[in-house]
């Protein structure tokens, strides 16, 4: 592994959050990976932080209220158009998406979690922020187009603890 300044990488992982990275949450001995498919990668506090949105309902959000610390896997290489199906549209609490994606994971180096190895890019966050969407301040067209069952989004915002490439 190659440590990295993530914000060097910043257009292929903002190329790749469309298309699907891997959000890696751990607690205790429960792993799950969900695709996310945005994000924001940025500065704040002085310091690179990458800002994840998960549902108020999804397995994932459990994890992470639990252990304050992710990793994402970018797959900038190989093939995981399948696994990143599975782990979009499936869910941790009904199956285990890492066995059935058949992932070769790894200990992240300085965060409580893991890596899918094989993806290319990987970085390690700690947060430091948490927040629910406010429902006042949305648009009636964001709201209409995407929260008509009112399962906000959590904003996670992270720091970057390290960034590495295989």
């Amino acid at each position: 592994m190659q440590e990295i300044d993530v914000l060097d990488y910043s257009e292929q992982i903002l190329k790749a959050l469309p298309k699907g990275v891997f959000l890696n949450t751990k607690a205790g001995d429960k792993k799950n990976s969900m695709t996310i498919g945005w994000g924001a990668l940025g500065r704040q506090w002085n310091k690179t932080c990458f800002t994840i949105m998960v549902r108020l309902s999804r397995y994932t959000k459990g994890l992470t209220d639990e252990n304050p610390a992710f990793t994402l896997s970018v797959p900038l290489k190989g093939d995981f158009k399948e696994a990143v199906a599975i782990c979009g549209t499936k869910s941790g609490r009904d199956m285990d998406k890492l066995a059935a994606c058949k992932f070769d994971i790894a200990d992240a180096e300085t965060v409580d979690g893991f890596i899918i190895k094989g993806c290319g890019l990987h970085i390690e966050c700690e947060i430091a922020d948490v927040r629910v969407m406010d429902a006042t301040t949305r648009s009636q067209e964001v709201k209409d187009a995407w929260y008509k069952d009112e399962d906000w989004h959590v904003y996670y915002t992270a720091l970057v603890k390290k960034a590495y490439i295989e």
